[in-house]
């Protein structure tokens, strides 16, 4: 992924959010079922991928990934929105909203 992320970001047709997490970090196996939940209310309008920081360091340095979970909300090629840690299925809903044409 990480050879391929940036092109794979760029010619995405719908906004990608990706999920950086670890496999040790407990926030984000609780934020798991939130993003799964997510990706099937949004499925066609929003694509939903996970990356392992620690499998990708050099991609999580490039992107100053200093926490997990960190989200970016990326949309034509750019990032549009950033939050690290933990939250609800509603508070991201609400977040991601002003950033995706639901």
């Amino acid at each position: 992924m990480k050879a391929n992320f940036q092109e794979f970001i760029r010619n995405a047709e719908i906004p990608v959010l990706v999920d950086f997490h670890a496999e040790w970090c407990g926030p984000c196996k609780m934020m798991a079922p939130v993003l799964a939940q997510l990706a099937e209310e949004m499925k066609g309008k929003l694509k939903v991928i996970k990356i392992d920081v620690d499998k990708n360091p050099q991609l999580s340095q490039r992107l100053n990934i200093q926490g997990v979970p960190t989200l970016m909300l990326f949309s034509e090629g750019e990032v549009r929105w950033r939050k690290s840690g933990a939250m609800p299925l509603v508070e991201l809903r609400k977040q991601l909203g002003a950033y995706l044409a639901v």
